[in-house]
Formats: structure tokens, sequence, C-alpha cells
């Protein structure tokens, strides 16, 4: 080789392969208009291959030749999520696109647009992009964290690995990572002359494929990806759709690739025209869809509208209506939660429901089984809500067996034969055996050690059932007495799991009071109210001290939250946990906080932000704000002081200050506001 080629035109005819053959993959599998014959890529192909081969100090994890796969990959890294990937809050019908479109502009003060994309039934991506490479991708994960799957992901034709220069230098791209009908079906057909299960779904079959340690055999799978959400600190567009086309103009396989799969409206009958069309044409995709997603167009109300702790305000989705079954109901067994709720759980004549075989299904509550009039011996309609988990709807009256008798709900806990109870204005029933119930003490250690809360590395769901099955833990405290001595008897314990199972837990003492709040498990008690709750008292004896009353006067906490914080602290078996944690080195305080207030000018004071501003960011005014004493809320009231209004303002939210007789300010006034003397 090296005689035709000096070393320069070695890596010049390498960079030019590379960059001939990325056009090419673009023309074919995002455009679907080749110019070239499969030969002769392929030549071109083997060319670069022999090339790199031959010269390893031109290696690049994203030359084409990574599209054939190559690396194992052991384990897959924990990436946290510059930015997190909340899931969508579903609706079903109309009426809750029309109250969430109610809601959306009540909220702005006026009226916006909306665009409506196709929500493919795949695996969310996350895809970073540095000086125009790929450089990352990473699952959804629990939404903060995910794992790292880059080797496998470059596999996938339709992600570029390198893209238009004209993109930003560093940001990030969500998609969805699919496979197509025809590639699921010649991949089942080959696992079954193998003598291996077939997958369920093209759903299922996308995300084991993401997984497999060698990434040869992801490139097999010829799995697609869209991509629709440019994720960056740095504005892209003033719209969603507009930052679609720059995604397409930039290289990505983005809905735009059809006419029909995304769409600009203004209304809730465009919306509805939308998702009609695809309701009745979705089967002739070439993909599934399990939806239609419906996201504000203007990027301007992101910031306004917010998001909750688990979704987006400006962003929904439609879910399509259920494959239903008709089976027979054998039995009813109770399911006990790690707060004791008590699920019936429909016991049924397998059968085959949205590609998978359904056993067993939620009957919810007692209340659900006495509106569906239900009886042992029924047939019975299931179906899957949001396509996934089994639910019995229905009873086929017509088959009823005449004699059958009136279902009786359980009146014991299944697994300490506990009286169950029903509070008042609730639909559940629970056993009150909080701290010697099994399967509540086996929740509320997997609850403490999830991602979320302690993220205990090492240790597992099923670790946790082998812990307690061995009687080596009967509650959180127990964990931080396990020795590598303790564990090395289990099935499948080796002395370095065994090892790295001590150490994360361990490592557990460093994470926050708000994350061992959250651990706890108290009824009601999620991740959002446990960082409130920290901050606000910052330890567990003040919170312990506090009154339900004194509770209910801190942001978001309601009677049922303040109820059940008050009763769990005051048990003596939740005193003496949580006094075993302390003892063991665990964060029971928050950490000091530097005092950030600048002043207390706008004490007492409760402002509104909108619009775009020039001098400061919407997040440094909310800051300089709460930085001085003052109050940031999301919407206008009559407790409203202050409308910080910038450009670009709806004249609706105007118009509802005025009539408040909230002052409206702008941020010129607003900055001198806080700098005066």
């Amino acid at each position: 080789m090296n005689d035709l080629f000096s070393q320069g035109s070695v890596e010049e005819r390498i960079n030019q392969l590379r960059e001939e053959l990325n056009h090419h993959n673009y023309l074919y599998y995002v455009k679907d208009a080749p110019i070239i014959s499969d030969h002769a890529f392929d030549t071109l192909l083997k060319e670069l291959q022999d090339l790199e081969s031959n010269h390893p100090e031109y290696s690049d994890p994203n030359s084409p030749t990574q599209r054939v796969g190559g690396q194992i990959t052991k384990e897959f890294p924990t990436v946290t999520h510059a930015f997190p990937m909340l899931s969508l809050s579903n609706t079903y019908n109309r009426e809750e696109i029309e109250a969430w479109v109610t809601r959306t502009e009540k909220l702005l003060g006026q009226t916006c647009h909306f665009v409506c994309e196709l929500k493919y039934d795949g695996a969310a991506i996350s895809l970073t992009y540095e000086n125009g490479q790929l450089a990352r991708a990473v699952t959804r994960g629990d939404g903060s964290k995910g794992d790292e799957i880059t080797a496998n992901v470059r596999t996938i034709q339709t992600i570029p690995l390198r893209i238009s220069d004209q993109a930003p230098q560093t940001f990030e791209i969500r998609g969805e990572i699919f496979m197509t009908k025809s590639s699921f079906s010649h991949l089942n057909k080959e696992r079954v002359k193998q003598d291996i299960e077939p997958f369920a779904n093209p759903r299922n079959a996308a995300s084991g494929s993401l997984k497999l340690q060698d990434s040869r055999e992801v490139a097999k799978r010829k799995l697609d990806c869209f991509t629709y959400a440019i994720v960056s600190n740095t504005p892209i567009s003033e719209t969603h759709y507009e930052s679609l086309k720059k995604a397409a103009e930039w290289g990505f396989h983005t809905p735009l690739v059809a006419e029909d799969y995304v769409k600009r409206v203004e209304n809730v009958d465009q919306v509805m025209a939308f998702i009609a069309y695809w309701d009745k044409h979705r089967l002739d995709l070439p993909f599934e869809i399990d939806g239609v997603v419906i996201k504000v167009d203007e990027h301007i109300y992101y910031d306004e509208l917010g998001t909750t702790a688990k979704s987006p305000r400006w962003a929904i989705a439609y879910k399509f209506a259920a494959e239903e079954a008709v089976t027979q109901l054998n039995g009813v067994t109770y399911q006990v939660g790690r707060t004791g709720a008590i699920t019936p759980v429909a016991e049924l004549t397998p059968v085959l429901l949205a590609g998978t075989t359904v056993k067993r299904a939620s009957l919810h509550n007692a209340d659900q089984i006495a509106k569906l009039d239900l009886r042992v011996g029924d047939f019975v309609k299931v179906e899957k809500g949001g396509d996934i988990i089994p639910k019995v709807t229905g009873v086929v009256f017509e088959k009823r067996n005449p004699a059958l008798p009136t279902f009786t709900y359980a009146t014991h806990c299944p697994e300490c034969n506990s009286a169950l109870h029903r509070p008042e204005g609730e639909a559940n029933h629970y056993c009150p055996n909080e701290f010697a119930c099994p399967p509540q003490q086996m929740g509320k250690i997997q609850h403490f050690i999830s991602r979320k809360a302690l993220d205990i590395d090492g240790i597992g769901s099923e670790t946790v059932k082998q812990l307690f099955n061995e009687g080596l833990i009967q509650n959180v405290a127990d964990l931080y007495d396990l020795t590598v001595e303790d564990v090395l008897p289990l099935e499948r314990m080796a002395e370095k799991s065994a090892k790295n199972l001590v150490d994360g837990i361990a490592a557990s003492k460093q994470q926050p009071f708000e994350r061992v709040l959250y651990g706890l498990g108290i009824r009601y008690v999620g991740e959002t109210i446990a960082k409130k709750l920290a901050k606000h008292y910052r330890s567990i004896e003040n919170l312990k001290n506090a009154s339900v009353e004194d509770m209910l006067q801190v942001d978001e906490i309601g009677d049922s939250i303040a109820r059940s914080v008050a009763q769990y602290l005051k048990r003596e078996d939740s005193i003496a946990v949580i006094e075993r944690l302390r003892q063991a080195g665990l964060k029971l305080e928050a950490e000091k906080e530097e005092n950030t207030n600048v002043s207390d000018k706008l004490a007492g004071k409760t402002f509104v932000i909108s619009g775009v501003f020039t001098n400061v960011s919407r997040d440094e005014l909310k800051s300089l704000i709460e930085q001085n004493g003052g109050k940031v809320s999301g919407s206008l009231s009559g407790k409203t002081d202050y409308l910080v209004a910038g450009d670009k303002m709806g004249p609706a939210k105007r118009e509802k200050a005025e009539k408040l007789g909230t002052h409206i300010i702008d941020e010129t006034t607003f900055l001198a506001l806080i700098n005066s003397n």
C-alpha cells in the first residue's frame, strides 16, 4: 500500500472515502435516494477497511467501517443526563386533549401553535455530538441516568456519525430507536430456525438488541432511528418545527422525511384530524407506532410552562385504543406493595394480546371489581393499558354461568394475615403490618437501594430477595451490617461481587439527606416532596418535631402527605430504623448551605416571569428574585405582586395582570429595583 500512496496521500484518501461513504449512507438510509449501486458502495467500503487495517494510526471510532460493529462491551457504564429525559403524560380522548390545551393556554395567557408527530414504539435514546461527531449515546434509563451504548448505536445506519459543520459545537439530540416490521419478521424467522424463542414484538426486539455485548450482532438487527428533539443550552430555533428542519439539514433522520409523519397545527380540531388519520392508517406504516405526540411549537413557552417531576407541561401523548382480547377468569390473587397497598390480580386462561401472552391482569381495587360485577369463572375482556400493563375492562355477561357466586374481597393480608383496612376516602385496602409483612419489608429495601434513592451499586432487586430470604436483612438498616463473609455463601456470589456489594453499601453513606428521606419509602413522599421537606426542615430531627399544621405551610405539602410523614416519624419501629441509619453514618441532616441571599428587598413579594429577555436569562431572573428574598410563581393570581414582562409576552397575560392589579415591570425596572439602595 505504501508503494501506491505517500503517507500524506493515505490520510487524504481515507478522509475522502469516509466523506464519500457517509454521503452515500445518508442518501440511501435517510433520503431513500441512492446514486450508486450496492456493489459500488461495497467496493469503496472494502478499500477503506483495507487502508484502516494497514494504517491503524488513522483509526476513527466514527468511521463508516464501524457500522458493521466489532466492539465487545462487557459492561455499559451509567451516565447522568445533562438534561433529564422526561416521560410524557398520556391522554386517551378528545376531552383530555382539550383540557390540556386549555390548561396550557391559561398558563401562558394566550393561544399558541402545536406540532403533531407519530409516537414511535421503540427505545428512547440521547445522542451527544461534539465538534460534528457522535460522541456518546445513552439510553433513557430512569430519566436522570442511563446506560452508555455508543458502540452499539454506531451500527445504526440512520444515525449519522458525522454531521454538517453548521450544527452547534456541542448539543444533544433525542430520538427513538426501533425495528421495522420487515426486520422484526426476518429476525424472528432466524431465531425460530435456531430454536431460539422469538421476540414478542418489535419494541422488545429493539430494546434487547441495544444491550447486546457484541456490536456485530447489533449491526445484524438492522435497527432504525428517528430523531425528534434538539437539546442545547444555546437556542437552536424559535419553534420546534424549525428545529426539526435544521436537524434534517445537518444530516439527521427526522420525521420530516415523510410529509405526513409530522404536522404543524393550530387547534384541537386539527390535532384530532391528525390522530384520526393515523389511527386508521398506522397499520400501513413500515414500523410500529402506539400514538401521537402533541407539542407546543414555540420554544419560548417551554420555560414558562415548565415541567412536573416526571413530565413536561408543553407536550402530551395521545395513546391509541389498546388491543382487546377475551379469556376466562380462573381466580383472584392479591399482591402487597411496599406501602402495604393491596392490588387484586386476575388469574386468567392464557391469551395472546398485543404480541405477548397474558396470564395475569390488574383488577385495581375492590370498587373496580364491584363496578364490573366480576365473578370467578366469568369470561372477561382484557386490554393493555397504554399497551403495557394488562387490565380487565369488562365482563362478557352473555357467557356467564348464572350459578357463579358473587365475589367477596379479601379481609386479611395474604402474606402476614393481618386484618386489612381501607382509609376513609381511598380506593385501596392496606395491610397495616408495615415493618413485619415480608413483601412490604422487601419492597422498602428495594426502594431504598434504587437509583433515585440511595443508588447502591453492586446490589439489585434479586440480590435483595436473596439476602431477605436468607435472613441476612429484614429492613434497610440491616444493609449496613453486612460483611463480605455474610454474602459470599449466596448463590452466584463471587468474592469480587461480594466486595462490590459491601463497598457500594458503604459508598451510599455519602448520599445527601433528601435521598435518604426519599429512600425511607414514606407513603406519599416522592422524590420532589422529599427534596422540599429536606430543604425546609434541614434535618430528620426538625422534621420529626414538626406538627401536621407546620408541614402544611411548606410549598406543595398537603394534608395526606403531612399526616403520613407525622405518623411514620412517631412510630417506634421507624424511629429504631432511623437511629440505626444514623449510627451507620448516613446523612440525616442537610449540608450547610452558604447564604446565597443578597438582600431581603423582595421579601414577601411574588413574581411571575414571562417573555424573552435581553440582559439576563429567565433562570438568572429567577435566581435574582430568590436571592433577594422573593418568590417565583408559574402563573398569575391575586397573590402576584409583579409581572416581569419580556419581549413576545402574550397580550392576554398582560390583560390578566392589569385586571388583577399586578405591577407590570420590564427587566430594566426589575434590575433597578434590586440594585437600589
